[in-house]
């Protein structure tokens, strides 16, 4: 009866150690399983308020992405998750959508800067979107493309 009693004791405790987690230190630097561990941990690592507010929609594509990643919530580093806000200013009212990843660090990737904002050639942007030349180059004149 001990033995049973003893193993169930032991696993319950050896399962709540503080090696379950890595809170990311910001000061140390980044690897390729993302920043060093803290080695004192409060409870500020494990709360991120940076979603709660509206991101600037005052910019040229009407959008803001809040990212919550390592270098925002320390809290997540090593788990091999993220999350941001999007807000979009779209007609009468503000959108918001939060996606999640599947990645410590995602990066963002804006496809009109992307397509429109650099010497790719007019006649392969037209192709693969269906847009026609003249409104390809009023896209690439207001982000800065040329081709």
């Amino acid at each position: 009866m001990f033995i049973p009693i003893f193993f169930i004791l032991s696993f319950l405790f050896s399962s709540t150690n503080a090696a379950d987690f890595c809170v990311g230190d910001l000061n140390g630097p980044v690897g390729p399983a993302g920043y060093s561990c803290k080695k004192t941990v409060t409870v500020n690592d494990f709360v991120y308020s940076g979603l709660a507010a509206t991101g600037n929609t005052s910019n040229l594509i009407k959008a803001a992405v809040t990212p919550a990643f390592s270098a925002q919530f320390p809290g997540v580093n090593g788990l091999g998750i993220s999350i941001a806000r999007l807000d979009l200013a779209v007609g009468k009212t503000q959108s918001l959508a939060f996606v999640s990843f599947s990645s410590p660090d995602p990066g963002l990737q804006i496809l009109d800067f992307a397509l429109f904002a650099n010497d790719l050639p007019t006649d392969i942007i037209e192709e693969t979107t269906f847009l026609d030349a003249a409104q390809i180059k009023k896209l690439k004149g207001v982000l800065g493309g040329t081709g």
